[in-house]
């Protein structure tokens, strides 16, 4: 499986996020605590907006991200609202540069953790439902990007929860077709620059681990000496595969089966259900 972050709210550093924390991602790329797996070096990926430019930037590698030199050196001069970091464990398939996350159409990136069970069996049938128009965009050769454009093709830039539920009721409906149980397990990351979602789901109902800060506000209150917390803004908000330290009061596990909307104003955590195609 993997591990990824989220972050949304007053432009910070990469380091900032990336690398400084006590359990950063760095650190869980080597020394994973909730994870399937301890260790995640089968790629990493970064993406981030800048001012004025309508599409977010994506640097991806296939290596372990505890070691590359152009990670550590970027991390240092880009400055952003809005960033997505993933690294990767693969669960079968090529160890490749696009099958890296996170992945990007337009304005709009993704990332997932978890899978489709016995991908193998299911894909033709997943691939032949993605729109025509979009089916050129697909790099790679994971579970992941075929979720997201098939998200994309059941209206992810009109209705993103719409969407990812109906992706999720899709897989679900052609895994049992071809015998498979429990065909789905996700938690996945998606945003156009604007708005943030994250959804935490499995067919068996024991999904993988995802956490959510606590409001800035709150958290200045139990922590005045963090210099951090004065420094950004109450709209400041991460979304993490495992918290990134053991500051008290600072994580709060996101329910089985739910999903949450990071946006100017009142965050919002909500159920989640797959809904039929």
């Amino acid at each position: 499986m993997c591990r990824w972050l989220a972050y949304s709210g007053t432009p910070v550093l990469l380091d900032t996020i990336l690398y400084k924390p006590a359990h950063s991602l760095i650190d869980q790329s080597l020394h994973s605590r909730l994870g399937v797996e301890t260790t995640n070096g089968d790629g990493f990926g970064v993406g981030w907006y800048a001012p004025h430019i309508d599409t977010p930037a994506i640097f991806r590698d296939t290596g372990p991200a505890w070691s590359n030199r152009n990670l550590r050196e970027i991390a240092d001069h880009i400055h952003s609202p809005l960033f997505f970091a993933h690294i990767r464990a693969s669960t079968g398939t090529a160890v490749q540069q696009t099958n890296s996350h996170p992945f990007r159409h337009g304005r709009w990136m993704w990332m997932h953790n978890g899978a489709i069970t016995d991908f193998h069996l299911i894909r033709r049938d997943l691939t032949l439902a993605v729109d025509p128009t979009l089916f050129a965009g697909i790099e790679g050769s994971t579970d992941s990007e075929l979720m997201f454009f098939l998200a994309l093709t059941l209206g992810l830039e009109e209705d993103p929860p719409g969407a990812v539920a109906r992706m999720a009721g899709l897989v679900e409906r052609t895994g049992r077709e071809h015998g498979v149980d429990f065909p789905l397990q996700m938690t996945i990351a998606v945003t156009n620059g604007q708005g943030l979602w994250a959804f935490r789901y499995s067919s068996q109902k024991t999904s993988r681990s995802l956490y959510y800060s606590t409001r800035v506000q709150t958290l200045r209150a139990l922590h005045p000496d963090m210099a951090f917390l004065r420094e950004v803004s109450d709209e400041t908000r991460l979304i993490v595969s495992e918290p990134l330290g053991d500051l008290p009061g600072a994580w709060n596990e996101v329910p089985e089966s739910s999903y949450g909307i990071v946006q100017p104003g009142a965050d919002q955590l909500l159920p989640f259900t797959p809904q039929p195609v």
